[in-house]
């Protein structure tokens, strides 16, 4: 009996050290999707391709603006952001858990704008907060956004 019960806790041991491996496997697979297809989505600089990866209730959290809430709503910021620049983001992902269907990232980010009219080109860095929740279809999509620069306000 002894024996029988020391090899079920050994087996035990190595089935929950094997489920933590797999979780982390699983955490990393969710964040590569996730973050990284919303950084691509972004840097398309396309308002079709970066509305597919927000939810409907999406709500974004701009730096010295109210929030924008919903997808009809952030749709018209982005479009209006896309016309005046030509945008590429680069996001680092400092902090990522997933919990059922939702997932939580801290972020830090540059942003490199290119005005279309003039050529100026205005940079900013800072960080932030993503909020992601996977459809039905199994897609991860940001629910919520919220960035701030680590420049001083004027």
């Amino acid at each position: 009996m002894r024996k029988s019960g020391t090899l079920c806790a050994v087996a035990a041991i190595f089935l929950v050290g094997g489920c933590s491996l797999h979780q982390k496997a699983d955490v990393r697979a969710i964040e590569e999707a996730a973050h990284g297809g919303y950084v691509a989505a972004i840097n398309s600089n396309d308002v079709d391709s970066l509305m597919a990866d927000l939810t409907d209730d999406v709500v974004y959290q701009l730096p010295g603006s109210p929030e924008i809430a919903g997808k009809v709503a952030v749709r018209k910021w982005v479009s209006d952001y896309f016309g005046a620049y030509r945008t590429k983001w680069e996001k680092t992902s400092i902090g990522f858990t997933v919990n059922g269907d939702w997932a939580f990232e801290r972020y830090t980010y540059k942003s490199t704008d290119t005005d279309r009219k003039t050529g100026a080109v205005t940079t900013d860095v800072g960080k932030g907060i993503n909020n992601f929740h996977r459809g039905s279809d199994g897609k991860w999509r940001v629910a919520v956004d919220g960035w701030s620069s680590d420049k001083a306000a004027q």
